[in-house]
């Protein structure tokens, strides 16, 4: 399942044009903003999804019948760039436990580069829905190896991986391995360049939102 926000009339394509828009793109703390607004988005789109139950909840003027979530999801993040966006999420899941990814890319002698784990934090994930959340999947290496080491280590019970922009070779790589995960996505474009950017995408996601590393 992929849900391609482009294709739908909302609000939120407001967030995905600005994140994209250099002059915008200037002020990082618009930037920052604009992809947390982008994970409560998602967050209520994916919430739609997940199961219920009724409860009694005492007013001060007698009981509502209300619904709440039969379990919370697990939040994740590849760190530093989806750091944004897992803000926007655990806004509105803020009951929400949170799992942290560090990967790099390594640059090999012909030129390419592959994809290595420095570090996880996670709590359990034992049949718990899971969140996976990075601004841009552009090769999709990176969220795949990702997601498929915490499902290595707990039998998740459910995948939702949450971008912002998205190529089409990421999108084919993500269900070509993770077939059972749920994408949500802003925009899906066709391109990307010699070193694994997307085109027009948006730039460094990483760097717009903290600054440039070395």
């Amino acid at each position: 399942m992929i849900f391609d926000l482009s294709k739908t009339n909302s609000i939120a394509n407001v967030f995905v044009s600005e994140l994209r828009d250099e002059n915008i793109q200037k002020d990082a703390m618009r930037f920052r903003k604009n992809l947390e607004r982008l994970g409560e988005f998602f967050a209520y789109e994916i919430s739609k999804t997940l199961t219920y139950k009724d409860c009694d909840t005492q007013t001060p003027l007698g009981i509502a019948k209300c619904k709440v979530l039969n379990d919370q999801p697990v939040l994740a993040t590849i760190m530093r760039a989806g750091l944004p966006m897992h803000k926007g999420l655990l806004n509105v899941f803020d009951q929400a436990e949170s799992a942290f990814v560090s990967a790099f890319r390594k640059s090999n002698n012909t030129g390419g580069f592959n994809i290595q784990i420095e570090h996880i934090s996670t709590p359990d994930l034992t049949e718990k829905v899971l969140i996976m959340a990075d601004p841009m999947l552009a090769t999709g290496l990176s969220m795949v190896l990702c997601c498929k080491e915490l499902i290595h280590r707990f039998p998740v019970k459910e995948l939702h991986i949450v971008v912002a922009i998205a190529s089409t070779e990421g999108i084919r790589h993500v269900r070509a391995n993770l077939p059972k995960a749920k994408i949500w996505v802003g925009a899906i474009d066709e391109e990307m360049t010699s070193k694994s950017y997307i085109v027009p995408g948006l730039g460094d996601a990483g760097d717009l939102a903290y600054g440039s590393k070395l």
